[in-house]
Order: structure tokens, then C-alpha cells, then sequence
């Protein structure tokens, strides 16, 4: 599964988010109100919801903005906006597999603004299985390695329905079923461990390195999608390695 590859993809998007804090939070308020729309008010019944709510804290979110999504979603806060879930994809520089997670109010334009995106840096924006045949949905934990003895932490995860435990630096990266992933982050959380990332993740099967511009150009478009307001999260094949060992010189 390339974790390596995978935990500084994250670590990438992380300084984005970082960056960007308030945009981070109207794409999270988002995906709150939605899973609301989908699944009901409760997190306790609504694992999509829980998932997204964790996200939020994670991010710091405040807990008027986490409220007033929920609101929205139930349909008393005053935004009747419909949103739409979508997954396109594509090609980037070299070949690079791209899939992205949106929430739009109005596909024709976000299809457009996308494409358009993909052209700027030398790829193309494809149709409807293109790439997605070269990545498996998955459930992904991260946890700290500083806070448990990896044999029992293994146990634990396997125990709850983990398939995978990777030690990548200094993180433990849990791998499940999407299906699995409320139950696998329960477990970790009843032992009073801190979870770092948890998300469901499209994972190339294998990933690709370029190098020099053409590198360059692969991580200016991956930008670009994951700026856009639609756009929630972006995949690629792209191996992150260079990216971070260059980052650790």
C-alpha cells in the first residue's frame, strides 16, 4: 500500500490546511452538513458524521462553527443550499493518477474550473473510471509511536478489525476497511490514545516518482485542487518521498 508514500501525502496536505485555516473549516462545515442531510443529528448513529466532527476538533474548529453546520444540515440554519457529492479524476504531469473528493452546489461549474486546473499544470481531467481503477478506498488511522509499544498496539487494532499496521517515522498508520474505520478508531480512543488522522482514503495500489519540474509541476496542480472551495480532498500515485526527504535536509 505504499505507506510511506501515503503518511507524507498527509503530512503535505496538513501544512496546506495549516496554512489555509479558514478555508479548512467552510470545507469541513461542509462535509458536517451533509452527513447531517444524510444520516441524522446524532454522531452516535451517524459514523460519517462522528468522522467528520473528529476532523473538525482535529483542526481546532470552533464549537459555535461545528454547531451551526450540524444546524444547517437538519435545516434550521438558514442555508437551503443543495450540495452534491462528487469523485472526479484524472491525469497529471507524467501520467501521475489523480482523485478527488467534492462537494458542489452546482456541477457545471466546478467541472469546468477543475478541468481548467489540470490544463494550467500539463494534465488532463478524464471521465468517470479513468484512474480509479488504480486506488482502493481504505480506512486510515495515525497515531503518535511515542504514546504505545507497537506488538500491543498491533493487538488492539487487529483485535478490532484493523487489516494493516505500518510504522512510518514516528507514527503508527492504521489500515482498514472503510467500513471498519468507526470501530478500529473507537477501540484506539478507549485506551486513552491519541489519534493524529483518521479519514477514509483512496490508496494507489502503487505509486510513480518523477522527478525535477515535472515534480514540481505534480505538486503545484495537487495544490491547486486541494485550494479550490469544492474540492475536500485529492489522491494521487504520486510518491511523496522526495518531497520529504528533501523537507528533512
Amino acid at each position: 500500500m505504499a505507506g510511506h508514500s501515503h503518511w507524507a501525502g498527509i503530512k503535505h496536505k496538513k501544512s496546506i490546511a495549516d496554512a489555509k485555516r479558514g478555508k479548512v473549516f467552510s470545507k469541513i462545515s461542509r462535509m458536517i452538513t451533509i452527513a447531517v442531510k444524510k444520516g441524522g443529528s446524532d454522531p452516535n448513529m451517524n459514523p460519517k458524521l462522528e468522522l467528520a466532527i473528529s476532523k473538525a476538533r482535529m483542526a481546532n474548529m470552533p464549537k459555535d462553527n461545528i454547531e451551526r453546520a450540524i444546524q444547517k444540515g437538519i435545516g434550521t440554519g438558514g442555508d437551503n443550499i443543495e450540495l452534491q457529492e462528487c469523485l472526479f479524476e484524472g491525469y497529471g504531469p507524467n501520467g501521475i493518477a489523480i482523485m478527488m473528493d467534492a462537494l458542489t452546489d452546482n456541477k457545471n461549474r466546478t467541472v469546468p474550473e477543475l478541468r481548467k486546473l489540470f490544463e494550467k499544470f500539463g494534465g488532463n481531467m478524464g471521465e468517470t473510471g479513468c484512474v480509479s481503477w488504480m486506488f482502493e478506498k481504505k480506512g486510515i488511522i495515525l497515531v503518535n509511536n511515542n504514546v504505545c509499544v507497537e506488538d500491543e498496539f498491533m493487538m488492539l487494532v487487529l483485535d478490532a478489525g484493523a487489516e494493516d499496521l505500518q510504522t512510518v517515522r514516528e507514527y503508527y498508520q492504521v489500515l482498514c476497511a472503510q467500513t471498519d474505520l468507526d470501530a478500529v478508531k473507537k477501540a484506539i480512543e478507549t485506551q486513552n490514545i491519541t489519534i493524529e488522522n483518521a479519514e477514509t482514503s483512496w490508496l494507489a495500489n502503487n505509486t510513480i516518482e518523477v522527478e525535477g519540474e515535472a515534480y514540481r509541476k505534480a505538486l503545484q496542480l495537487i495544490e491547486a485542487l486541494e485550494d479550490h472551495d469544492d474540492v475536500n480532498s485529492v489522491y494521487s500515485n504520486l510518491n511523496f518521498a522526495q518531497e520529504f526527504f528533501e523537507a528533512e535536509k
